[in-house]
């Protein structure tokens, strides 16, 4: 269970809040239990959902290497919100279940993942673990990728991070039991 409630029914109906829920439902197609946290700040609500948007949905990096980091980071943070939130979406975008089952131990399964997929997992794992990250790593992703969707690939490991540590902080799962957002 959360470590804070949820933002009730008749919160979530006030005027400051309902456009933005309005808005949260109609982009991810439910209120999910993360903005229904984070709606206790509508405006830190406005500027995750403007921002993340972004991130997972305007930016040239290719949907199967910005959904592998984002499982990555989520299963080395011990997110599993983030995690079961994902996994759908990162097989829309072609990554074979094999593939996502192998995350935890992807270096042991080479097999299952492209060159670039794997300087794209190591990148994640670095960003996560150490923070910094050596020049010749960033160097062997700028040269598979470029530099815009190098500097995409880093923005989304550092973004999904925020996510994953908000996630983990507050506690927050998907089988939490919460008021139903209004009809």
């Amino acid at each position: 269970m959360a470590h804070l409630r949820y933002t009730g029914t008749a919160e979530l109906a006030d005027p400051e809040r309902a456009p933005l829920v309005a808005r949260v439902v109609a982009e991810r197609g439910e209120l999910l239990h993360l903005y229904q946290m984070l709606l206790h700040s509508p405006p830190l609500a406005e500027g995750w959902l403007h921002y993340l948007t972004r991130v997972r949905q305007r930016l040239a990096l290719p949907g199967d290497l910005r959904e592998l980091v984002i499982m990555q980071v989520a299963h080395l943070n011990g997110a599993p919100y983030e995690a079961a939130q994902h996994a759908p979406i990162a097989r829309r975008e072609g990554v074979p279940a094999p593939a996502l089952d192998a995350l935890p131990r992807w270096r042991d399964a080479p097999d299952r993942f492209t060159p670039t997929q794997q300087l794209a997992l190591a990148l994640a794992d670095t960003m996560t673990r150490q923070v910094q990250v050596p020049a010749a790593q960033m160097q062997a992703v700028r040269d598979a990728l470029g530099e815009r969707q190098a500097v995409e690939l880093v923005g989304v490991i550092a973004a999904y991070n925020m996510v994953s540590r908000f996630l983990e902080a507050l506690a927050i799962h998907h089988d939490d039991a919460r008021e139903p957002p209004p009809a």
